[in-house]
């Protein structure tokens, strides 16, 4: 055996979108003796495929994958049900003397998980909600982003301001509360031995990745697939459906826009969306290994992994 099952070992895989992650954490696990469990807020929905580049029926055949297609569209989901699922699948891939490996580019979904947050329980107010929500359609997304800028800093930071169902969460909880949104995720002690791994790219080769990947996604039917979500009466109201890509394909089924403009706005906000990434990191770069992308990054990878645990097992 590899390790010793006290260690209660949870390995990590992070990096940016498109920075290799799946790739790494599948050959990891063939290696190691692990299963994965996804840590991508957008790869939860089934039907969503292509748009949030999801692993291959070949690569989940491989080794086992965990959270990957259990919601509807328009079924909700919460950090705290991910955080409440991911801990039980870890226990259950234990049980098996496997390595659970976490991997996804969701920062706060990981986090709460590697840094046991205590996140705060605050009933819905519909009523509040709704009111935020038609201030956003009226005035616009942005308006509301700003007042959460005045009122939670921290927030704004790792907060997609064109996501209006986050942004109206987190004014809802602030003015139930009166306290900062992102002072009630309270950080606890892990239960588990972290051993993360981060991928890094230079910038521009990122950039081309993805520039690559999003044109990839077009030829393989990313029209297609949101035509057959907007035919099943799923809109970009859906928190699921704020997904990047899918919104920018279902105006210009619409008509709203030209595809040319659609497939430019996907690869600008992915861009975007790969800063904020670095954003949720950042704070706890130090605990988190880096891996410049390489020929032999599994190889490293692998080498940095098994002397951890072996290191470990002799304490």
């Amino acid at each position: 055996m590899l390790y010793r099952p006290e260690l209660n070992p949870l390995i990590v895989v992070l990096g940016p979108t498109a920075s290799g992650k799946t790739d790494l954490a599948i050959h990891l696990a063939e290696q190691l003796g692990g299963e994965i469990i996804s840590g991508d807020s957008r790869l939860f929905y089934r039907g969503m495929d292509i748009g949030t580049a999801k692993p291959t029926a070949d690569q989940l055949a491989r080794v086992p994958h965990f959270l990957v297609d259990i919601l509807e569209p328009d079924e909700p989901f919460s950090l705290a049900m991910f955080q409440r699922l991911c801990n039980d699948k870890i226990i259950e891939i234990r049980s098996r003397t496997h390595l659970p490996i976490l991997v996804g580019g969701t920062g706060q979904y990981i986090q709460a998980v590697t840094q046991s947050w205590q996140i705060p329980v605050q009933a819905a107010d519909m009523q509040l909600r709704a009111a935020l929500e038609e201030i956003g359609r009226e005035q616009g997304v942005d308006a509301l982003f700003r007042y959460l800028q005045k009122l939670d800093p921290p927030s704004a930071l790792v907060i997609d301001h064109r996501n209006l169902r986050r942004v109206v969460r987190a004014l809802e909880v602030i003015y139930h509360t009166g306290r900062r949104f992102s002072s009630q995720k309270t950080r606890g002690e892990s239960p588990y031995y972290l051993i993360q791994i981060g991928i890094t790219w230079k910038r521009e080769e990122l950039y081309q990745r993805i520039d690559t990947r999003i044109d990839q996604m077009i030829t393989d039917g990313l029209v297609e697939e949101v035509e057959r979500l907007r035919a099943k009466g799923y809109t970009p109201s859906l928190p699921s459906m704020s997904a990047i890509g899918y919104n920018e394909i279902y105006a210009y089924l619409m008509n709203e826009i030209s595809l040319e403009d659609a497939i430019i706005f996907i690869k600008r906000k992915t861009r975007q969306f790969v800063r904020r990434q670095a954003n949720w990191f950042k704070p706890n770069a130090d605990d988190i290994a880096w891996f410049d992308q390489g020929a032999d990054l599994l190889d490293r990878v692998r080498l940095y992994i098994q002397n951890r645990l072996v290191y470990s097992s002799k304490q």
